[in-house]
């Protein structure tokens, strides 16, 4: 597939007139990428050419609806395949977020979920998005999960680079990265693909 290398800012025109292209009503974005492709840096510079162009965006992280500890950590905090299959809550994610922006829905998103610092609700408030508006979610392992979307972005990592840049402390995530590309296949599976590498000079693969 064509891979066109692109500044960071170029890239973020070349996905924002993407998702004008879905539609004039609500469009639910999803940016998916392990910690070292650094998914909420693109998902942030969506926000203001959106806001330029009279598309109002409220920005959620997946990081803040994950499940309860004693949920989430029940394996162990050290477990992959718990990692993979039970720390996002994407039911709550689908209930809270994405729904509500689908056909039928009230058009009120709830940005917030659950303080992981302090485990309990975040008790935030909802947002009303008007018909243009756009919902931007990153985080890891988002995609395969039926997930409701206009538009999936995957940042992609080789492995060696993703192997390199992940901490230490969190190496035991690997292998759940590893298991995402067997079973997933992200990047045969999102609407685009960010060849991610190099930050400074990402690449936008197309078909």
């Amino acid at each position: 597939m064509p891979i066109r290398p692109l500044t960071p800012a170029a890239l973020a025109d070349e996905l924002v007139a993407a998702i004008e292209r879905a539609g004039p009503g609500h469009v639910r974005v999803l940016v998916d990428g392990a910690p070292p492709a650094r998914p909420e840096v693109l998902a942030d510079a969506l926000v203001d050419p959106l806001r330029v162009r009279s598309r109002p965006v409220v920005r959620v992280s997946a990081w803040d609806f994950l499940r309860p500890a004693s949920v989430r950590l029940e394996r162990g905090r050290t477990d992959p395949d718990a990692f993979y299959d039970d720390w996002l809550d994407e039911g709550a994610l689908i209930r809270e977020v994405l729904a509500p922006l689908g056909p039928g829905g009230r058009g009120e998103v709830l940005p917030r979920l659950w303080d992981v610092a302090v485990d309990r609700a975040a008790r935030a408030s909802r947002v009303a998005l008007p018909p243009a508006g756009v919902v931007v979610v990153d985080g890891p392992l988002l995609l395969g999960r039926g997930l409701p979307a206009e538009l999936s972005v995957h940042l992609a990592l080789s492995a060696t680079v993703l192997q390199r840049r992940t901490p230490a402390d969190e190496a035991w995530t690997l292998p759940a990265y590893a298991r995402y590309d067997d079973e997933v296949d992200p990047v045969a599976v999102a609407d685009l693909v960010v060849r991610a590498d190099h930050p400074d000079r990402p690449a936008l693969q197309t078909a």
